[in-house]
């Protein structure tokens, strides 16, 4: 279900980065503009924006690029064509025109405009052009962001249709959600709503902009930034003209125009912004927030920023760490605070409930949207599931609001998600009834966010759980804040190797499979001197990992996202990846101070070794990359630092097919599976470690690092050479282990190490 040769048609940041998406799936493209310059000025920002848009700056080289006017016949050639020009329908229609002269009979064509409907995009083409024609509403970053709002015109043939879904679907890692042509779609009709009634509450209830963004972020499931820290991220001009085209585009008696651009109490502010360039980040000025300043809403006067969480963001953040439900404690109390994410919540989910069954009708839909489209964990779907229907009801009718049909179903007939015999469900709608439908998700697709309502956990603590899955497999899953592990992290991966089923296979489908080990432990480690914990803490997570390596069964690391630190050591010890293609792989603790003490130091050593044969040049490559903290931004960049190993171990382009493809392997794998043999390494003796000591002193000299990285870096050159003898020293895993252990409790004895991991954990700067 492939497409041949694609073309995009617009250079800007969304035409290059469609462009560049499908140059990651290894596939060539064409992509066009007025001019020369506005092409070689798309394919630069490729290779130099951050996050990078590509997998590996290589991939620009699938991206051929032309003029409109010189290269227009080329798109003869092409099957599927993006258009993603300016927003203006005259420009939109008259290319069309021209394209519908050039193009094959079997050509589609799709706009990934985000606010003009269909019917009006084609409303002069002939039938058979508008039997091929739909819209691919792309999110920006396109890399990075999963949803695609795929939207069907009243003419689209079905078969147009499906392998647009398949092809984004399988090739281009997108979660699909089809759309009817409403205004706005999905994903910004809510996602933008809601951020509207943030700002709007904020002005209502008194609050600062800081306490605002810290109860709308993370206690209820959405991204920290908040509103005012989003309008900061994306644009705040950016955001005020999506606002002003939402406002344009959506019927009269829409309860959006209430906290639209003309009703907006903050309209005045964001126009003196903008007019003195306070843009947002991207301005280098700031927007709302200015380096240690912020904006006071009332009087538009900056103040210094406020840094200590509101307690109840506080308590929402404990109960996050416990694993407890944050919503219910977020609504209790009559306080501004509380009353803004009362009136917050009551709004943004009766809004969304709204739109069932005229926008969709299927309320997994819109919750899809919001979770690929906009960060959130649940859809508000979810959210209502979890408060009760009645509750939000209460909500809504207490913030002004008329109550939705499809809400009242649910407080009726109980909640949209249900589990009927081992199958989630979800309440579906038309205009005159409802009924229970089982999830739909694509072929080969599984979200563990979902499967997981279906099953019993084998062992569960408040860090991680252990499933069963079918064929007896058996799933190690972290569910805390960040992933962060703990001793009740790595208690839940030793039972999976006792209770091993048939293969396991570690995965989780939070937005980043784990950010490492919990800081705060070695904290108060530290402020307590406490140095026996420490080691035993330390020597329970490597007896932890050694147990995965070495169980009778294949084990599968299947990661997402950020994979760092103590997060990596444990994928380090699985027999194979496979890794999502935004995954980050990397040990990172050398920016705090410390080593990897799970045994990274250890593996990478051994992977560098075995493919250099050369203890020396084994040991400077393991002690630069773990000394600078490097990362493999991608799988492809990840191999150059022996952290991903092509044709051993596998990516795929969309994480949803994780848990599929993974399973397959660990089947493909059980027949006649043994563990691995302990290795035996070599280590050189101290010769190198002048030459790593006149580095750092070099580097010193020259202010590349603090004394403080000299000190780390040579502890890393503990564990990796004979520090004691000119002779090469052989040695065991398990000796590899102690070293690793050793040099951390050295580190964390010193003050500067106890500094930095005390600024990491305040957001301050390390000194």
């Amino acid at each position: 279900m492939t497409f041949k040769r694609i073309a995009v048609i617009g250079a800007g940041t969304m035409g290059s980065g469609i462009a560049g998406q499908i140059a990651n799936a290894g596939q060539k493209v064409l992509l066009l503009d007025l001019t020369t310059q506005a092409t070689d000025y798309a394919l630069e920002r490729l290779q130099k924006s951050e996050p990078a848009p590509l997998h590996q700056r290589g991939n620009v080289d699938l991206i051929e690029t032309g003029t409109i006017e010189a290269d227009f016949d080329k798109l003869a050639e092409c099957d599927w064509i993006v258009e993603a020009v300016v927003e203006r329908l005259d420009i939109k229609r008259d290319l069309y025109k021209r394209l519908d002269a050039v193009i094959s009979d079997d050509c589609i064509v799709t706009s990934n405009t985000s606010t003009i409907p269909i019917k009006l995009l084609v409303a002069e083409m002939p039938l058979a052009f508008r039997q091929r024609f739909a819209i691919t509403h792309y999110f920006n970053p396109v890399r990075y962001m999963r949803l695609l709002e795929l939207v069907r015109g009243a003419d689209t043939r079905a078969d147009v249709m499906e392998r647009l879904s398949r092809y984004n679907d399988e090739i281009l890692g997108k979660g699909v959600v089809p759309c009817n042509d409403t205004p706005g779609f999905l994903g910004n009709r809510v996602g933008v709503f809601a951020l509207q009634v943030g700002m709007d509450e904020a002005f209502k209830q008194g609050l600062c902009i800081e306490h605002a963004d810290a109860l709308m972020g993370r206690p209820m499931g959405i991204p920290k930034t908040g509103v005012f820290g989003l309008y900061d991220m994306i644009g705040v001009d950016l955001m005020s003209d999506v606002v002003d085209t939402l406002g344009d585009i959506l019927p009269e008696n829409d309860v959006f125009h209430a906290v639209g651009r003309s009703n907006n109490p903050a309209n005045a502010l964001i126009d003196r912004m903008i007019f003195e360039g306070f843009t947002g980040l991207k301005s280098g000025k700031g927007g709302f927030y200015r380096e240690d300043q912020a904006l006071d809403l009332t009087s538009g006067a900056l103040r210094p920023r406020i840094t200590e969480l509101p307690a109840l963001a506080q308590k929402a953040a404990n109960a996050q760490q416990d694993g407890l439900e944050t919503l219910p404690m977020m609504i209790e109390g009559a306080e501004p605070h509380h009353k803004y994410c009362r009136n917050f919540l009551g709004r943004v989910l009766a809004y969304a409930a709204a739109l069932i069954p005229d926008v969709t009708g299927t309320p997994q839909d819109i919750d899809d949207a919001m979770k690929m489209g906009f960060n959130w964990i649940r859809g508000p779907f979810e959210m209502i599931d979890a408060l009760g229907a009645d509750v939000v009801i209460k909500l809504a009718q207490d913030a002004g609001c008329t109550i939705p049909q499809a809400l009242q179903t649910s407080a009726d007939h109980g909640p949209f998600y249900q589990v009927q015999e081992g199958t989630l469900m979800v309440r579906n709608f038309d205009q005159t009834a409802s009924q229970l439908k089982p999830v739909q998700l694509p072929e080969g697709t599984e979200r563990f966010s979902l499967t997981r309502r279906t099953l019993t956990p084998i062992a569960s603590n408040r860090a991680a759980s252990l499933w069963s899955l079918p064929g007896g497999l058996r799933l190690v899953e972290f569910h805390s804040k960040a992933n962060a592990l703990t001793g009740e992290s790595m208690a839940i991966v030793r039972q999976a190797a006792e209770d091993h089923g048939t293969g396991i296979l570690i995965h989780n489908d939070a937005q980043h499979f784990s950010a490492g080990v919990d800081l705060n432990r070695f904290a108060d480690f530290i402020a307590r001197e406490a140095w026996g914990e420490m080691d035993a803490f330390l020597n329970d997570f490597q007896q932890a990992v050694a147990a995965l390596k070495y169980c009778p069964v294949p084990v599968v690391g299947a990661p997402s996202g950020l994979s760092l630190g103590g997060g990596f050591e444990v994928l380090l010890h699985c027999d194979r990846l496979l890794t999502h293609a935004n995954s980050v792989l990397g040990l990172v603790e050398s920016g705090v101070g410390v080593v990897p003490g799970g045994g990274g130091v250890k593996t990478t050593y051994q992977r560098w070794f075995e493919a250099t044969g050369d203890a020396e040049t084994a040991a400077w490559e393991t002690w630069m990359q773990i000394g600078y903290g490097k990362t493999g931004e991608s799988p492809e960049q990840a191999t150059k630092l022996r952290y991903f190993r092509p044709g051993h171990d596998e990516t795929v382009m969309n994480r949803d097919k994780l848990i599929t493809r993974a399973s397959a392997m660990i089947r493909d794998m059980a027949p006649g599976y043994t563990p691995p043999e302990p290795p035996k390494m070599t280590l050189p003796g101290q010769a190198i470690f002048a030459k790593m000591d006149a580095f750092m002193a070099d580097g010193l000299a020259k202010g590349w690092f603090k004394p403080h990285n000299k000190t780390t870096a040579m502890e890393i050159a503990t564990i990796v050479v004979n520090t004691s003898s000119d002779a090469p020293l052989e040695v065991t895993e398990q000796d590899m282990f102690d070293r690793e252990r050793a040099a951390f409790l050295r580190l964390a004895k010193t003050p500067e190490t106890k500094g930095w991991i005390n600024a990491m954990l305040s957001g301050a700067a390390i000194e």
